[in-house]
């Protein structure tokens, strides 16, 4: 099977790409027992393991390679910067760029891939509080510019243009990836190894999370789903969220309890929206998403505790 991965070097791509490899001549993956993969990138030039492939944006205008699979998740980080104007567009177009390019290699290519995976996130559904939300639930418009619904609206809108070349859809709407090398817990670890973590404004924001060894192995779940049953030909989404949402208060007391430090401190609102602005959102709203979908097709996760997820990981 060969598999093109946009976005490839970054935190999640790295761990999907060396779950694949390691997964060949597994009973229990082997469809991927003779995989390939492949990273799209801008820097022809990077580092990268020995058994991933690099291709440039501009090879792919002209590549006659083809692709079983298209895993889509290129984009600036939505939390590394406080955004301005200019950050949105960045945030934007490093989405909708990359996925245009697959689309026009798709448009051209004479064997279509059998499945596109596209990144979005759970912030699709907006601030619903302790609402439960799963597939099948709407954004709820409550007036007010919602940028991260935007931003994850205008990429699966693009994504699913794939469809119009016959070419099967997955979004997958990701809630926080838990794991200490990147992401939210990488950004927050340093804080509360010095005893300085805490709750972030009341703490009752509802965060749904799932560890990063999950969503790795939860997306070659429905990899081998969608690519092994041809009845599955249009676009479908999937809430890659661990089964039990927790409010950030509870989250703050566990993370604390594993690495053994206290979390007395307090984040007020005002104070958030004064240092972040209106990415302040991210960290004082929530969402209640679960994977209604992801269970309904068999998949087992492996940790759906938060303190199970954690204690998983090796500090260093």
């Amino acid at each position: 099977m060969n598999i093109l991965i946009s976005g490839g070097s970054g935190f999640i791509g790295q761990t999907l790409s060396q779950y694949l490899q390691d997964a060949q001549g597994t009973e229990q993956d082997s469809q991927y027992s003779d995989t390939h993969i492949t990273w799209l990138t801008r820097d022809a030039s990077q580092p990268h393991p020995s058994f991933v492939s690099l291709m440039s944006y501009e090879q792919l205008q002209t590549t006659q390679s083809t692709f079983d699979v298209i895993v889509n998740l290129a984009g600036a980080g939505i939390a590394d910067k406080r955004w301005s104007d200019e950050r949105k567009q960045l945030l934007l177009q490093s989405r909708l760029k990359p996925t245009q390019a697959l689309l026009d290699y798709i448009s051209r290519t004479s064997v279509k891939p059998k499945l596109l995976l596209s990144g979005s996130a759970i912030g699709w559904y907006g601030d619903q509080g302790e609402t439960p939300l799963d597939e099948s639930s709407r954004f709820e418009d409550k007036g007010d510019a919602d940028f991260a619904h935007q931003l994850c609206e205008a990429w699966e809108a693009k994504a699913k243009q794939a469809l119009d070349f016959k070419v099967p859809v997955v979004i997958l709407r990701t809630g926080i990836v838990i794991h200490p090398s990147g992401g939210m817990l990488a950004k927050i670890l340093p804080a509360f190894k010095m005893g300085l973590g805490g709750q972030l404004g009341d703490g009752n924001q509802i965060m749904s999370w799932i560890s990063l060894n999950d969503w790795v192995r939860a997306a070659v779940h429905i990899m081998a789903q969608h690519t092994a049953n041809e009845h599955y030909a249009d676009s479908t989404v999937y809430n890659l969220t661990a089964p039990h949402p927790l409010s950030n208060a509870v989250f703050t007391q566990v993370v604390g309890s594993w690495l053994k430090r206290p979390t007395f401190m307090t984040l007020p609102k005002a104070v958030l929206k004064l240092m972040f602005g209106e990415m302040s959102g991210l960290l004082i709203e929530g969402q209640k998403v679960l994977p209604k979908h992801l269970l309904d097709t068999g998949f087992v996760f492996k940790h759906t505790a938060l303190k199970q997820a954690l204690m998983a990981q090796k500090l260093s």
